[in-house]
């Protein structure tokens, strides 16, 4: 008796994953910012062919210095706001990878990346932490850290087209095996839906029922590996078939 309240607290508990705004803005600033300081590091060092990494090093700390990582952050913020504005996104909320796509770009995140470099560049030499003739040759080149920015992009939505793909798949599987009571292939398609989930954006739909199917997972392993689960527990099933 005890044991089955436990089971059905943990089902009301964890069943309805709620995916906030906040998740999805910390998902697409860590994963933007990296892919932008990725972008200006290969952008540099095609900017500044014959220099060493050392003195590359120093050019991107310099700017650093003179407010590189904030500027990349407020450039990234005004994107994803500016777009879901443009979109209309009321809830504040992206229900689906194309409109975050579509809102990043609308948002002018290439533009805005390239103002944060000017403005870098000139507060550097101003404060005479960069030679001029290095700023030139950044505002000159700066279109091969852009390209490489946006591509990158392009990169990262590709691969998380894929990754919704196969985590819809892999859900798919569970289910069937969840339905023919085959735990063996449920723990494979449940690894599977764990290590896919951790690298998408947070997406109310593809969260929300891969949380579902790693809770009842867990909930039938507590069990003992018990598919006779509980009324409560069976609605929770039911989503899940």
């Amino acid at each position: 008796m005890e044991n089955n309240l436990k089971n059905n607290n943990e089902v009301r508990k964890l069943t309805n994953t709620i995916v906030t705004e906040k998740s999805q803005k910390n998902f697409l600033q860590t994963n933007l910012g990296k892919i932008i300081n990725t972008g200006i590091d290969i952008g540099l060092r095609a900017i500044f062919p014959k220099l060493i990494e050392d003195q590359i090093i120093n050019i991107k700390n310099t700017m650093l210095t003179s407010g590189l990582k904030e500027g990349i952050n407020i450039a990234i913020n005004s994107a994803i706001d500016l777009g879901k504005s443009a979109l209309g996104i009321v809830t504040g909320k992206f229900e689906n990878l194309s409109q975050v796509q579509t809102a990043i770009k609308k948002g002018g995140i290439i533009d805005n990346v390239s103002d944060v470099i000017n403005n870098v560049v000139n507060n550097a030499t101003k404060n005479k932490l960069m030679k001029k003739g290095t700023a030139t040759l950044i505002k000159k080149g700066k279109n091969a850290i852009l390209n490489t920015i946006e591509s990158n992009i392009e990169d990262k939505f590709l691969g998380q087209v894929n990754s919704i793909e196969k985590t819809t798949k892999y859900i798919s599987n569970w289910k069937n095996c969840y339905s023919a009571k085959d735990m063996e292939g449920m723990e494979r398609e449940y690894k599977k839906i764990k290590t896919e989930i951790e690298d998408i954006i947070p997406l109310e739909s593809t969260i929300k029922e891969a949380k579902q199917i790693e809770n009842i997972h867990k909930l039938i392993k507590s069990k003992g590996i018990n598919y006779n689960l509980s009324e409560e527990e069976k609605q929770l099933a039911k989503i899940l078939v």
